[in-house]
């Protein structure tokens, strides 16, 4: 692979391995980290990324390794992350703010839940990853991959009506 083709390839990922780190570690300096530690290795790889299905996948998955390996040496530190969220030029300045305050509970809530239940709703309800890729990425079966998902999201529910006295609506 030449250096063209990675940039070209690979280096458009950069965006969605901060996000996933980024809510994994919640610390934006170690995310930066992991994801620069994720190319490094994809870069000394680079000739055998021929032999993967999906290399985003592969690279989500050295991301979680990565992420997961700092978690468990430094487990009783955690820092607050804040994930900068896009909103739309249409909204006004009241539901800019509202929606910006509703997305800052529903990250604090997520930051809380078990380390697993945490990466699959990241993966799949913030990063629109397929169960068929999260299995990939993580390991785990679809079905225990969908457990864990409605379990997260039924804490998530629950502790935003519990905390906030916030219902959700089904659009």
């Amino acid at each position: 692979m030449t250096p063209e083709t990675f940039k070209s390839e690979i280096l458009p990922m950069k965006h969605k391995l901060f996000r996933f780190a980024g809510r994994l570690l919640q610390n934006i300096p170690e995310a930066e980290d992991v994801v620069q530690e994720v190319f490094i290795r994809l870069w000394d790889r680079r000739d055998a990324l021929k032999q993967y299905r999906s290399v985003e996948a592969f690279a989500m998955t050295i991301a979680k390794n990565l992420c997961l390996d700092r978690l468990k040496s430094k487990r009783n530190r955690q820092d607050e992350f804040t994930e900068k969220h896009e909103q739309a030029d249409s909204l006004t300045p009241y539901h800019h703010v509202e929606m910006k305050d509703s997305f800052q509970k529903v990250n604090q809530i997520i930051g809380i839940l078990p380390e697993q239940q945490r990466m699959i709703i990241q993966l799949r309800d913030v990063e629109g990853y397929e169960y068929e890729e999260i299995e990939e990425i993580t390991g785990m079966n679809q079905n225990a991959i969908r457990v864990n998902l409605s379990r997260a999201r039924k804490q998530v529910r629950e502790l935003m009506k519990k905390q906030y006295n916030y219902e959700f609506t089904k659009n």
